[in-house]
């Protein structure tokens, strides 16, 4: 009888591993509590024993504290602290259980951004971040998913990432969409400008790629700068690449600006000082309180707004439902939307807190 038992519980195991794509012995060690798995591998043993109905008493797929680490750079163009707002606000309202630690490395230190993607001194079960897409981070972030750890992209993606959550706008349809304005608001045949805030987020390389793929497509009365200036979001930098720009001699006049990144203050500036006679079209990221004024005074003239408290939200929702604390959303997963602003639609949308 003892025997005929044993062979039932190992047979149910063997259904619980098939549908859950793990080994019997991983499913023995969940049911049973004998717990050294991921919180992610957990949930998908205790989901499929329920499918199969298995007649037992499961255990919570929550086992002690959960901690997360949401890794954003130190940015301070207004995008991120929107998004940092958005995180700390729901940060606070999470299961007690959850314990979340915010690292900031700086923006332009791989060294310091790759440390915070190393194991920690505490067992880490997801990270919430925003990164570059270069072969270190990409290996880094590899090396947290083989140890259990779910990934969360926040903003932009990093490629060769099998089973991370990506929470973010379509980034190649936002650049197409700023080709497509330029190229109707831009009459006179010219030269379009592209600033970059960098070139090794991948976010950025599909804005500026996409803005250009419908300029060359499209628009023949525009041409489009081959390679894109990159400002990492600076002012200063923003000044010069326009600066250079408007100066340089032989290359056509400049008609149209697009800006993947921050640093508009930059942009007004050389504007101010260097094209006063002339209208340039300009098209940018983010609703932000500059670009408000910016709308108003007839400088910029679309803003394309990605809605960063979402992303922030949908972000800390992804990390949750991969935890476990939350049901998984059905069907495949989208991209955010994006907004569009011009001066007669601004004042119509409520000022992020």
């Amino acid at each position: 009888m003892e025997n005929t038992k044993r062979r039932k519980k190992t047979a149910r195991f063997i259904e619980i591993a098939a549908l859950a794509g793990v080994s019997v012995t991983t499913v023995d060690r969940v049911l049973n509590e004998r717990d050294s798995t991921s919180v992610s591998t957990r949930a998908r043993v205790l989901d499929a024993a329920r499918q199969l109905g298995i007649p037992r008493l499961l255990p919570d797929p929550r086992h002690g504290l959960i901690h997360v680490d949401i890794v954003l750079p130190d940015n301070r163009s207004p995008f991120f602290q929107r998004l940092n707002q958005a995180m700390q606000r729901g940060t606070a309202m999470l299961d007690r259980r959850l314990v979340v630690h915010r690292i900031s490395p700086p923006e332009d230190d791989e060294a310091a951004l790759l440390s915070a993607l190393a194991p920690r001194r505490y067992r880490r079960h997801g990270l919430i971040v925003a990164a570059p897409d270069t072969p270190a981070v990409r290996l880094a972030l590899q090396q947290a998913q083989a140890r259990g750890e779910h990934v969360t992209l926040a903003v932009t993606r990093v490629s060769g990432l099998d089973g991370a959550g990506y929470v973010g706008i379509d980034n190649v349809a936002a650049g197409r969409t700023a080709g497509l304005l330029l190229g109707r608001l831009c009459h006179r045949p010219g030269r379009v400008l592209l600033l970059s805030s960098r070139r090794d987020y991948l976010g950025h390389i599909e804005r500026t790629s996409g803005c250009r793929a419908v300029l060359d497509a499209r628009f023949a009365h525009l041409q489009c700068d081959v390679d894109s200036s990159e400002t990492h979001d600076d002012p200063d930098r923003c000044y010069w690449a326009v600066t250079r720009a408007l100066q340089a001699k032989g290359r056509g006049v400049v008609v149209g600006l697009y800006n993947s990144g921050a640093g508009s203050p930059g942009i007004v500036a050389a504007l101010q000082r260097h094209a006063q006679d002339q209208h340039i079209c300009w098209v940018t990221h983010e609703l932000s309180d500059d670009h408000r004024q910016y709308l108003l005074q007839g400088a910029l003239d679309v803003v394309i707004d990605q809605d960063p408290e979402t992303q922030g939200i949908r972000a800390l929702q992804d990390m949750l439902a991969a935890l476990g604390f939350s049901p998984a959303p059905s069907g495949p997963a989208r991209p955010g939307e994006f907004r569009l602003y011009l001066a007669e639609n601004m004042n119509q949308c409520p000022r992020p807190d």
